[in-house]
């Protein structure tokens, strides 16, 4: 499984590293630590593009208002239809905690 590619000793040791920082300032920190500022960029633009897809949004649009590629645009929806669901599983939380904290996603 393509997964099993990511599931090695350090992935997990990442994903611990995550899990304990307790406040966005830390995780701001820790991510300029372990990725360049673009990593960072790119993964937020994907995330983007993630969320104006499961809304529904054309991929033109969501070049536009993102400045992703097409390629990119068509890489998080592969993702989005055939992947592990990660990102649909970040989107539905992000979603929840937007509509229980009363905001707008």
């Amino acid at each position: 499984m393509p997964e099993d590619r990511v599931r090695t000793p350090e992935v997990e040791a990442l994903l611990t590293a995550f899990g304990v920082l307790e406040t966005d300032d830390e995780r701001y920190a820790f991510l300029q630590d372990v990725a360049t500022i673009r990593e960072i960029k790119d993964m937020a633009q994907r995330l983007a593009v993630a969320r104006m897809l499961s809304a529904g949004a054309h991929y033109t649009d969501i070049q536009h208002a993102t400045g992703a590629s097409s390629t990119t645009v068509s890489r998080v929806s592969r993702s989005l239809n055939y992947g592990a669901e990660g990102y649909r599983t970040v989107i539905d939380r992000v979603d929840a905690s937007d509509d229980a904290e009363g905001g707008d996603a």
